[in-house]
């Protein structure tokens, strides 16, 4: 039950501007700097290994479920939910992936934004020979806890965000998406041929790839779903937002299949740069979330040309952060277009200058401001956004598409356009049954352990 797009809307010129552009949202910082410290934290390849399983049998049912949402109404997240079930709650779960875009671009800007700062002290040669893990953690202390280089860097990355979403769909975020990610899978191949020729190099792919099911635990079981939901961009509405843009004489399942397969290809790419890189220089691989901003300079640091590694690195992270605030924002900016009648020009850069207003909290609270830091504003953010947020979201999702709406109109406007989708009865069955048990079994791991993700 479509309606008219407003001449502000866009849409995408085929499957690979959407291929592109959903990939870039889907790939960001969770799949190079989150990815790669969880699977240390998980026992290595038995985590890669649920992890896999997790996107293919989870990720991609609610993928489908989002992409026909969107495809179904062309409409933002709570148009959709409008359109499909008009005078219900129902557009409230919408309502809810809209303030979950905006809440996590507000603090994802801010980790974005030290992409950026690492990029700079890579091309002024900050990370030269001789620089110690002291001296390393120094640095990143320096850079995030200073308010002047924080505030600047988050300003500078919704700048950059806002001037590509107001741009539009195929002038704007497919255009930089057809730059971007080829540029960021090339470097990433570049790194990868570089890190696995190191001395030592092998033994961290075998770190990386080789299941210990001794490892295998509960909790690795949940944060690798968890992992799959987030890197994925699902439970926020992105993908519904991306699927009302979706041409209807295209087909779907491919494109949609094949947006999953790069998320999971450039996490694995990812990992395969860092930790053999890791293994090389004798580093803990285990390294937490200081993995890519502290002990990753100190490698790069003892690399013949480590400066150049230094650069295509955190320039590749740059790229992967960028692809993703440009999803998110065009989350909320869609909501303005459809709803309010806005313009892009003013929703892109009203939007982005109220979320950095919310995001000078999250700038402040990483040592600038002595009350933020120890009242843990970052982390409070993304507990909100990233993992209640998400995980409610996919899971009222999924329970919308597979008892309200039904499993057939979904499969209806996945194969809209040709191919067919193999094994539908499977896939209705899972979208009904298999993805809201697991989403819950996240939802509850979090609630119950106080462990997130």
């Amino acid at each position: 039950m479509a309606t008219q797009p407003s001449s502000d809307r866009g849409v995408w010129s085929g499957k690979l501007g959407f291929v592109l552009a959903a990939a870039g949202s889907a790939i960001g910082l969770g799949n190079i700097w989150r990815f790669p410290y969880m699977a240390s934290e998980g026992g290595g390849g038995i985590f890669v290994l649920v992890y896999l399983i997790c996107v293919l049998a989870i990720g991609i049912p609610v993928l489908f479920a989002e992409l026909s949402i969107g495809r179904a109404t062309e409409r933002n997240p709570v148009g959709a939910f409008k359109a499909l079930a008009p005078g219900t709650l129902w557009p409230a779960v919408g309502g809810m992936g809209v303030l979950a875009g905006f809440g996590i671009l507000a603090f994802y800007s801010v980790i974005a934004g030290w992409t950026v700062g690492y990029l700079w002290m890579a091309l002024t040669g900050d990370f030269g020979p001789g620089v110690t893990a002291e001296q390393s953690a120094q640095m990143f202390t320096d850079l995030i806890g200073s308010p002047g280089p924080a505030l600047l860097l988050t300003a500078f990355f919704l700048a950059v965000t806002a001037g590509v979403v107001r741009g539009g769909i195929a002038q704007g975020i497919e255009r930089a998406a057809k730059v971007l990610m080829p540029v960021l899978l090339f470097v990433l191949i570049v790194l990868l041929v570089r890190a696995v020729t190191l001395p030592g190099g092998l033994d961290g792919v075998s770190y990386f790839l080789k299941p210990d099911l001794s490892e295998l635990t509960p909790t690795v079981l949940v944060t690798a779903l968890g992992q799959a939901l987030f890197s994925m961009s699902l439970g926020m509405g992105a993908m519904i937002t991306y699927g009302s843009y979706f041409p209807r004489d295209q087909s779907l399942p491919f494109a949609g299949t094949t947006v999953a397969l790069a998320d999971m290809g450039i996490a694995l790419l990812a990992g395969l740069v860092i930790f053999p890189a890791l293994f090389s220089a004798g580093m803990d691989p285990q390294g937490g979330p200081g993995l890519v901003f502290v002990v990753l300079p100190t490698v790069f640091a003892n690399m013949p040309a480590g400066g150049l590694w230094a650069v295509l690195f955190f320039g590749c992270l740059a790229i992967a952060a960028l692809t993703s605030t440009i999803s998110l924002l065009e989350v909320v900016v869609a909501y303005f277009v459809d709803e309010r009648g806005w313009s892009r020009n003013k929703a892109a850069i009203s939007v982005a200058a109220a979320c950095f207003l919310l995001a000078v909290p999250s700038a402040l609270s990483q040592g600038a401001s002595a009350w933020l830091t120890e009242f843990g504003w970052l982390d409070i953010q993304n507990i909100i956004w990233g993992n209640y947020g998400l995980s409610v979201g996919a899971l009222l999702i999924c329970l919308f598409v597979g008892f309200k709406w039904g499993p057939e109109k979904m499969l209806e406007y996945v194969e809209l356009g040709g191919n067919r989708v193999p094994g539908r009865g499977v896939l209705a069955f899972v979208i009904r049954y298999v993805c809201p048990l697991a989403i819950a079994t996240v939802l509850a791991f979090i609630i119950i352990t106080g462990q997130y993700f």
